[in-house]
């Protein structure tokens, strides 16, 4: 049973950086497709950075293009998501995502589409305030 156990969400000034875990067991990563996603209250959830096995790339969106680096480490089996300049606006409960069976995730240099990743982790919260 494959099981994502999130980690490294906070309360962080403006400005400052965050760096949130994503420890898989169940399978390994760094054969699928990963994605780190973000909800903030009454929005739908949004794909952030994605490392795509199907498409051989790693695509950011434009929010955070610049500012957020996905990264796997394969020793670890943990995948990671570095956040630097935060803003208020990326508030947010982060999720992380792997996408191991078909129909495949949609992931375009612009999108990264939900639907189509298999497993979920629970959440951990990121608030950017002073």
């Amino acid at each position: 049973q494959v099981q994502l156990v999130e980690s490294g969400g906070d309360l962080v000034q403006p400005g400052g950086s965050l760096r949130l875990s994503c420890a898989a067991s169940g399978l390994t990563l760094d054969y699928y497709t990963v994605a780190w996603f973000r909800q903030a209250p009454g929005k739908e959830r949004e794909g952030l950075a994605c490392i795509s096995k199907i498409y051989e790339t790693t695509v950011y969106v434009d929010s955070v293009k610049g500012r957020y680096t996905i990264s796997v480490d394969k020793a670890e089996n943990t995948m990671y998501l570095q956040m630097n300049s935060l803003k208020p606006e990326d508030t947010a409960v982060y999720y992380c995502a792997v996408d191991s069976d078909p129909p495949w995730a949609k992931v375009s240099s612009t999108s990264i589409g939900a639907d189509g990743f298999d497993s979920w982790g629970q959440g951990t919260q990121v608030s950017v305030s002073s």
